[in-house]
């Protein structure tokens, strides 16, 4: 069985980030980059199904600039077998739809039977690649499941979703997207032996025209980036306590406009 986990890197959120000169991106300079975390969590299904099989193959696959060889090193290093790297300047300004066209392609080139996702990119939060992806495709999707069970054929695959008081189950038929939310899993460290078996793994180049696409302009394109202004000091309430209570309440309701 063929797993393919899509990644993605994104800035570290301990690192200070700046807006760049153009005030449109970010200043990418002294950032630390890391894989998003919600990957961590597919890549780490993806490796537990392959061991309960105990066969198949997990592919990690990223879209990104040279840097991103970084990321995909960290998943060779914490199991996937191979790695695919979508680098391509027709891609340096893609955007939700550009990049879900691109991961198509490239999924549909390498047929597995599960594409696995994070529910959304820790930067920019949109959530969207992997349920644009399976609409793309054809494929049925399944976004923030918290447990999955493949049928031992390798047919279908069940998923649950958190809800209120409980799970929601679905059941797929594969090849199908899915997309992890935390608490699916605990995802490995890289062991030693597996940060050394990293260097030897193959991290494959992949251009916009070895998919079959062309280069086009994204549909959507960032006007201005801001930075979030100054949080104003905090206010202490002083009196006695019943007296206290009616000025905050006063002070959320007319005030802060919170209730």
């Amino acid at each position: 069985m063929k797993i393919l986990v899509m990644i993605k890197q994104v800035p570290d959120t301990a690192t200070q980030v700046k807006i760049g000169p153009d005030g449109k991106a970010i200043d990418t300079a002294g950032i630390t980059w890391i894989v998003s975390p919600y990957d961590e969590y597919a890549l780490e299904e993806g490796l537990r199904i392959k061991e309960k099989r105990g066969q198949g193959e997990v592919v990690a696959v990223a879209l990104g600039p040279d840097r991103v060889k970084e990321a995909l090193r960290s998943c060779l290093a914490m199991g996937a077998d191979r790695a695919i790297h979508l680098n391509d300047p027709a891609w340096e300004r893609a955007d939700t739809l550009m990049t879900a066209r691109a991961l198509a392609a490239a999924i549909k080139q390498e047929a597995p039977a599960l594409a696995l996702f994070g529910r959304q990119a820790i930067d920019d939060d949109m959530g969207a690649v992997g349920a644009a992806v399976a609409e793309l495709l054809g494929w049925p999707c399944a976004s923030w499941i918290m447990e999955e069970s493949v049928d031992e054929a390798g047919k279908a695959i069940r998923v649950g979703r958190q809800v209120e008081g409980g799970l929601e189950l679905f059941d797929l038929p594969l090849p199908a997207v899915v997309s992890a939310q935390k608490g699916l899993n605990e995802p490995r460290y890289p062991t030693l032996k597996g940060i050394m078996g990293a260097k030897k793994k193959e991290i494959k180049d992949v251009k916009a025209a070895d998919l079959g696409l062309t280069a086009e302009a994204p549909a959507l394109s960032v006007i201005k980036l801001e930075t979030l202004p100054p949080r104003p000091p905090g206010r202490i309430i002083q009196g006695e306590a019943a007296d206290a209570a009616k000025e905050l309440v006063r002070a959320l309701r007319e005030d802060a406009k919170a209730i």
